[in-house]
């Protein structure tokens, strides 16, 4: 048996776990969307939770709200989507100023990391080709083609740009993951986040003959079709790469999935996590030798406790932090289905999945919620919690890198004498170069542009100015021209016999 913290479960779209997000609608704002998942959740709530805001697009007022739902609300994490082109997509420009104010209020800036736009080109390809079951989903977003590698890299230089940390969700490649690890290396903070999904199961089941089967793995970015995916992804949490393992419960029942059965993009994205999380882990990590059983704790509690600042008192056993922890049996053995379990759908993707290690008891301030398969929570004895900013975990360092920076810049000012000359603005003499006739009179080069050195006496262009311009003109378009036929090239004719 073992004692382990219970804590920070950050996920997708599900209102019982411990960090949810909150998604506003195009007509809310985020003080709004905000209010109402905490109306949601406050009568109902069975454990401590916290709120993720996403920002799913740009304006004075989002900039606004996020300050307020920081320093009010106790909200110190923002998504942005790199995807989702016809709904949350943000572009880079939207995404360096969503960074930018997240440093400013001392918050952390989170990514879904996939390139929308390239997906949304894909998708159409895939359709044309006549794919257009699951299979299609993985298919339009090829890791080879480094579609996610390529975002996860990109949106990581924004996040170095404005000197943001960075969490990057649903690490489920292993390019990606080694997109994160190359960050940390070179000292940048960003964590990288896997999922229950892509360190239990593949990708292998979007290409089943049953198009139901195929269509309830289907989620983004997608599970890949590699087998040994699943263990790099538990290497890189067991060598730090990676920092937590998230749920990203999002379940849709087959008949909400059968939306897309004649067309794969319209089949909801999301698959089961919550409920089998741990289990499928220590079966995957430390039944294998990968992880230890502290690494466990970090990864699935601790690690999450403190990025998202609510360590010590969520994250750790000890006097003054919270009474919420579970008894862990690592002899005890399940077989997963859907037919057992208890989550609201009528699928599991861990279908048949024999794993070792069960929860036995379950306390949740002080009190036992869980025992020996039994429920015994409350509704409402749950309550929200207030997470701070400018968290140590993740601002300590940057808070003195900007010091630094802040003086190294500032050594860096040039000191000179203000330009008295004369001042050009090219910009208007190359438009009005378009409108000028380019017939010049008396061999006269344009004034504008690189043309300004005058011809020679012959008449000929100066050979030490450009003979370009934007135009496409030539110097002497407004000369005439007289053509000399040779009649006899130097050397003689090339004729006759040798």
């Amino acid at each position: 048996m073992h004692l382990s913290p219970y804590t920070c479960e950050h996920t997708q779209a599900s209102e019982h776990e411990n960090v949810d997000l909150v998604i506003p609608t195009k007509e809310q704002t985020l003080l709004e969307a905000y209010k109402q998942w905490r109306e949601r959740a406050d009568a109902k709530v069975c454990c401590d939770y916290g709120l993720h805001v996403a920002i799913t697009h740009w304006n004075e007022q989002v900039a606004a709200d996020m300050e307020t739902l920081a320093k009010e609300q106790g909200v110190n994490s923002f998504k942005v989507y790199m995807a989702y082109s016809d709904s949350f997509m943000l572009h880079d420009d939207e995404i360096f100023q969503v960074f930018a104010k997240c440093r400013e209020i001392g918050a952390i800036a989170m990514v879904h990391a996939e390139n929308g736009l390239v997906i949304k080109e894909l998708e159409k390809e895939m359709l044309k080709l006549g794919i257009t079951g699951p299979e299609g989903h993985l298919l339009s977003r090829p890791e080879k083609a480094r579609n996610n590698t390529e975002a996860t890299y990109r949106v990581i230089t924004i996040a170095e740009q404005t000197r943001c940390p960075l969490y990057v969700e649903h690490v489920t490649s292993k390019a990606a993951a080694d997109k994160v690890q190359e960050a940390r290396l070179q000292g940048q903070i960003v964590f990288g986040a896997s999922n229950t999904a892509s360190l239990g199961t593949d990708g292998s089941h979007y290409f089943n003959k049953c198009w139901r089967h195929g269509a309830i793995h289907v989620m983004s970015p997608p599970l890949r079709d590699d087998s040994t995916t699943g263990p790099y992804l538990m290497d890189c949490l067991a060598n730090g790469s990676l920092s937590t393992t998230a749920s990203d419960h999002c379940t849709f029942n087959g008949n909400q999935k059968a939306l897309g059965k004649d067309d794969f993009r319209k089949i909801p994205h999301g698959v089961n996590g919550i409920e089998d999380r741990l289990s499928v882990i220590w079966t995957k990590g430390v039944e294998t030798g990968k992880l230890d059983i502290n690494q466990f704790v970090a990864v699935t509690s601790t690690n999450a406790a403190r990025i998202f600042n609510m360590y010590p008192k969520k994250g750790r056993i000890a006097v003054g932090s919270d009474g919420d922890c579970l008894i862990w049996d690592s002899e005890a053995t399940k077989t997963i289905s859907a037919s057992t379990h208890h989550q609201a759908c009528d699928f599991n993707i861990f279908e048949t999945f024999e794993c070792r290690g069960l929860p036995v008891i379950t306390i949740v301030d002080g009190k036992i919620a869980y025992e020996h398969g039994q429920l015994n929570a409350v509704q409402g004895s749950g309550k929200y919690i207030e997470t701070g900013c400018f968290t140590d975990y993740v601002y300590q360092k940057l808070t003195k890198r900007e010091q630094l920076r802040a003086g190294i810049l500032k050594q860096q000012i040039v000191e000179r004498e203000l330009y008295t000359g004369d001042v050009v603005d090219v910009t208007k003499s190359f438009s009005n170069e378009s409108k000028t006739s380019p017939k010049h009179a008396n061999h006269e080069l344009p004034a504008a542009g690189f043309h300004n050195r005058p011809a020679t006496r012959a008449g000929a262009r100066n050979l030490f100015d450009s003979s370009f311009m934007l135009s496409g003109e030539q110097w002497d378009d407004g000369s005439v021209r007289k053509t000399t036929r040779v009649q006899q090239p130097p050397g003689g004719q090339s004729k006759g016999l040798w």
